[in-house]
């Protein structure tokens, strides 16, 4: 008796997309409590200056020890590093600055409003269309925001001074975003990110040597804590994923994933550092949602 082969059933690939948008926007919106905490014990340039330096070496004396062969040229070397002053020591750097003197929620909130700003570049610079629907959600995201920066310099919860640099911040990673787009280094992005790490730590540290203060470091389990999160789980991990995101997504759509960052950043805010969250703040948010739907939603085929 013979016996009919057996007709394996095709096996579905496991889609880890959403796995890697979950975790990079946990690792992303805790980062800013993170960072709260590690600038309360440590001038912020000589924390940054540390943790790119430190996550720089990490990454490429990874990759040495496993025996990765190098895959980026000199180009490519080069963007990455461009990318890294742009996305970690101009974005950071401006943003822990503005972190001394806003809250976690706040700086989570104005950062998050990058992709708005994002795809009115990508229009400008990428060859993306600009619809009258993406010129209202623009216009609804920059009104979010307002409002609620508004509210909270009204009733001195947060100061002018370190809103100004959250914002400048926010431009330094809209340019990033749209640089690595423009650009598009190819190479491997583990050893890309080991490169912008370590140009930013290049570039921090002797900027930090000059301006702050050494002796004002207060090592403290929590300044301990905070910076291996901030190494291990900021500069590795998430920028990783987030250089992923935008090879697999583009830059508006990876963009867009940052609106999860305000309630998610608030609620850590307000678990950890007891931050408190009023219901104004959160109405702010409805605008800035409904601004970056408008703005991310794919435009319906031509029948």
């Amino acid at each position: 008796m013979s016996l009919a082969p057996s007709v394996s059933a095709p096996r579905t690939r496991f889609n880890t997309l959403p796995l890697a948008i979950g975790l990079f926007c946990l690792l992303w919106s805790y980062a800013f409590v993170a960072g709260k905490i590690g600038v309360t014990h440590c001038p912020p340039l000589i924390l940054l200056a540390a943790r790119f330096s430190l996550a720089g070496i990490l990454i490429l004396g990874a990759t040495l020890i496993r025996g990765e062969a190098w895959s980026l040229t000199w180009r490519d070397a080069v963007i990455f590093a461009v990318l890294g002053i742009a996305n970690n020591a101009l974005y950071l750097g401006l943003g822990y600055t503005g972190l001394q003197s806003v809250s976690a929620g706040l700086g989570g909130l104005i950062v998050s409003a990058n992709p708005v700003f994002t795809a009115a570049l990508a229009a400008l610079l990428l060859g993306e269309r600009m619809t009258w629907r993406k010129a209202g959600g623009l216009l609804l995201g920059i009104t979010g925001v307002t409002l609620i920066v508004w509210h909270r310099l009204s009733v001195g919860t947060d100061s002018l001074h370190g809103i100004v640099f959250t914002l400048a911040a926010l431009v330094s990673i809209v340019a990033g975003t749209i640089l690595f787009k423009l650009l598009a280094p190819k190479g491997s992005l583990w050893i890309g990110n080991g490169v912008q790490n370590l140009a930013a730590g290049l570039v921090l540290t002797p900027i930090a040597l000059t301006f702050a203060d050494v002796h004002a470091i207060d090592v403290t389990p929590s300044l301990i804590g905070a910076s291996a999160f901030l190494v291990l789980g900021g500069s590795i991990l998430a920028y990783w994923l987030w250089f992923h995101l935008l090879k697999v997504c583009g830059a508006t759509a990876a963009s867009a994933y940052h609106f999860l960052m305000p309630p998610l950043g608030m609620l850590f805010a307000y678990l950890v550092l007891g931050e408190h969250v009023e219901a104004r703040d959160l109405l702010g948010i409805i605008p800035v949602a409904l601004g970056i739907y408008l703005v991310t939603r794919p435009a319906k085929p031509v029948s």
